[in-house]
């Protein structure tokens, strides 16, 4: 099986093989994973090499590992913090975050509870460019840069689209950059 990529000591229990079910003789087996899931309860399948029956086993594959939690409750559209996100040692969720990296300076979407497991879908990157915020445009072309303010129509993030009213009738799209300034190209 494959779950030498899985974090923590995964140690797989196998329910019991019929070896008398598979048809015809073997000369030895595969196996592989049935299912997308590798970890808690799930099935393996059980092939027999040199002949043509296979088994489905339930397996249960425990994986200890640490992974992230809120450490003290979060408030919706609060930048997180190292004191805000704890470790716990248990048996490990679908799509919980392993890494720090992944939720320090992220924006929670809503209020989190104490021991809550973190998801990257809980947390959005944080505002470079702000709604009513005067920003630099800066305008990309072949050989050329111009730069002018706006006063930008939306938040955004870095990488987002966003819009920049330049004066009372124009109005310019744009891709807000780690900087806060929002980039046109020409």
């Amino acid at each position: 099986m494959q779950v030498r990529n899985l974090p923590g000591n995964p140690v797989p229990i196998i329910g019991k093989i019929d070896a008398e079910r598979l048809a015809g003789s073997c000369d030895g087996f595969n196996v592989s994973m049935n299912g997308p899931r590798r970890w808690g309860a799930t099935q393996v399948v059980v092939a027999c090499r040199g002949g043509t029956g296979k088994l489905f086993v339930q397996v249960e594959i425990p994986v200890v590992a640490e992974y992230l939690v809120a450490a003290r409750p979060v408030g919706a559209g609060q930048k997180l913090a190292e004191a805000d996100v704890g470790g716990l040692v248990g048996k490990l969720p679908n799509d919980v975050l392993m890494d720090r990296a992944q939720v320090i300076g992220r924006i929670a979407r809503n209020s989190l509870a104490v021991g809550l497991p973190l998801r990257a879908d809980m947390f959005r990157q944080p505002w470079v460019v702000q709604q009513g915020q005067t920003v630099k445009i800066v305008v990309v072309g072949r050989g050329f840069e111009v730069t002018k303010e706006g006063r930008a129509l939306h938040n955004a993030a870095v990488g987002q689209d966003t819009q920049v009213r330049v004066d009372s009738a124009t109005t310019v799209s744009g891709v807000a950059r780690s900087d806060g300034s929002v980039e046109v190209r020409n």
